[in-house]
């Protein structure tokens, strides 16, 4: 597979920074580094990144659909800060796990007595930080995934479905390719733009009444303060949490997904030459183990690395990392949608 090419702007003077953060060649273009890993995957990759202040992109089979695993809770909470933000839904409300409803897999609901009852934001906040499989299910009996994929839908995502509650048999008709898919399916590209949606706190549907861009941008503060805790840190943030000295304000808010054979990460990174949106899939892969070391992993935390580097080579700043993004539009308040250029090409 190859790399499309990165579209790029002039370049702009930077400060002096480490050489240890630059490519081991500086002529190398980014292209060709991220082939190289790749390459050197035993496996398949599927990416999408973008440069939001730029326009910069990076793509390999970017229209691809893909196993999500946990990613795929990202369509979930966009859908939840949406009803938040019109006043449908509180986050202070009680959402109660009661005997028998608790499922294995990542997370620590699973672990607790039920019956136990807690807030909207307690639960919200433990399937992004710990992608917990308990709190998904009990969020996605507020917000079923039927309107989570009609809200997909309207924003024009064709491959972009959330199909059932995890480690739950379905209720109802499945699409036919359910089985191939599990949990959910996306395309990076796909998937990217609801991430950058919620970064740029855009909670809009086409041909509805625009929502107050206050309460949404209430709605979305909380949601990046949870991606930004993310537990999960070895695959998209692993060698940049390095780069970001502002430990009360990490620069990375992310959402990741893992099967025996599949490694994801979407993430927000806040460059300090602009904020980087940044999708990875690897697949098919021929390392199944659940060690930090995963082939799979360390092959997303490279690409990572090497988009930063490239795009934002002064590293990253958490600060930048706030509803909007910096790059909203005053007059307009919504989200760019990510170009549709072709090409090429236990759940946690």
């Amino acid at each position: 597979m190859s790399v499309a090419a990165v579209r790029t702007v002039p370049a702009q003077p930077t400060a002096a920074v480490p050489s240890s953060i630059y490519p081991a060649d500086p002529q190398s273009s980014l292209q060709s580094a991220v082939q190289q890993i790749v390459q050197q995957h035993h496996g398949s990759v599927a990416l999408f990144a973008q440069q939001l202040n730029t326009g910069k992109q990076l793509a390999l089979g970017a229209d691809t659909p893909v196993q999500t695993a946990s990613t795929i809770k990202l369509t979930l909470l966009w859908t939840l800060l949406r009803e938040v933000a019109l006043g449908h839904a509180q986050w202070s409300e009680p959402i109660s796990l009661h005997p028998g409803e608790a499922v294995a897999g990542a997370g620590v609901l699973h672990f607790l007595d039920a019956p136990v009852t807690l807030t909207l934001k307690d639960v919200t906040t433990m399937m992004v930080i710990l992608s917990d499989n308990t709190a998904t299910n009990l969020l996605i009996d507020r917000f079923p995934t039927a309107a989570v994929n009609a809200n997909m839908t309207a924003l024009g995502l064709r491959n972009t479905w959330f199909y059932k509650k995890i480690s739950v048999p379905a209720t109802g008709p499945m699409p036919a390719d359910q089985p191939k898919f599990g949990l959910g399916k996306t395309t990076p590209r796909e998937i990217a733009s609801v991430m950058e949606r919620i970064g740029r706190c855009d909670l809009n549907l086409p041909g509805q009444p625009g929502l107050d861009q206050s309460k949404a941008n209430a709605a979305c503060k909380i949601a990046l303060d949870m991606l930004r805790s993310q537990f999960y840190r070895d695959t998209i943030p692993r060698y940049l949490d390095a780069l970001d000295s502002a430990e009360a304000a990490n620069g990375i808010a992310s959402k990741t997904g893992s099967l025996n054979a599949t490694r994801s990460d979407v993430a927000l990174i806040a460059g300090k030459s602009g904020p980087i949106m940044l999708a990875v899939y690897t697949y098919n892969n021929a390392a199944q183990g659940w060690s930090v070391d995963n082939e799979g992993e360390v092959t997303i935390a490279k690409i990572a690395k090497a988009v930063v580097t490239a795009w934002s080579p002064q590293g990253i700043d958490g600060k930048q990392l706030v509803p909007g993004l910096g790059l909203r539009d005053a007059s307009a308040g919504t989200a760019a949608t990510p170009s549709n250029e072709s090409a090429p090409g236990g759940t946690r």
